[in-house]
């Protein structure tokens, strides 16, 4: 089985860390499944175009056919202006319809205020079903103040939420 983790930020390491982690912890509970972190700060992702996709350049085609080949997704995303980024955004939009179809696909986010704890609920579910994903029921959110200087979660209650983020994962994906 392979577990792609997606961190839909071009800044910091917040976003990052919060997807590792999730794949870290599904890791641990099973040492079979492959897992791999797309960090979109590493691409050169172009913008959507409305082409078909070998029309775009090598990282576009790369990262978009790694999470169509995968089995798993948890995507990461910080809440920018009370919605999900848009280099996330962008990256969706470039991706087929029913690209998520059998496939799991989860989601972490941040953001500066425990307010917008549904912003990725309420932006990201739609795109993930109606691109055919399952959605596990629980998702994370990590506010600002659990991350230490070093933009590590320092919180057990998270370090908590994430674990049991990442068994649901493992329980529908046997499904």
């Amino acid at each position: 089985m392979k577990f792609v983790g997606l961190s839909g930020a071009l800044a910091g390491h917040k976003t990052s860390h919060m997807v590792f982690k999730v794949l870290h912890a599904a890791k641990l509970q099973n040492q079979d499944i492959e897992i791999e972190l797309i960090d979109l700060k590493d691409y050169d992702v172009e913008f959507m175009r409305g082409y078909p996709l070998a029309y775009y350049n090598d990282d576009t085609q790369l990262v978009v056919n790694k999470l169509l080949e995968a089995d798993c997704i948890v995507i990461g995303t910080p809440v920018y202006q009370a919605s999900i980024s848009g280099s996330l955004k962008n990256l969706l939009d470039l991706l087929p319809e029913r690209a998520f179809r059998d496939k799991i696909v989860g989601f972490i986010s941040t953001a500066g205020s425990d307010k917008y704890f549904l912003v990725a609920e309420y932006h990201l579910r739609p795109i993930i079903q109606f691109l055919g994903g399952v959605v596990p029921s629980r998702n994370v959110f990590v506010p600002d103040s659990s991350f230490n200087v070093e933009s590590e979660i320092d919180d057990d209650l998270i370090d908590r939420r994430i674990m049991k983020f990442s068994e649901e994962f493992l329980k529908l994906s046997k499904k």
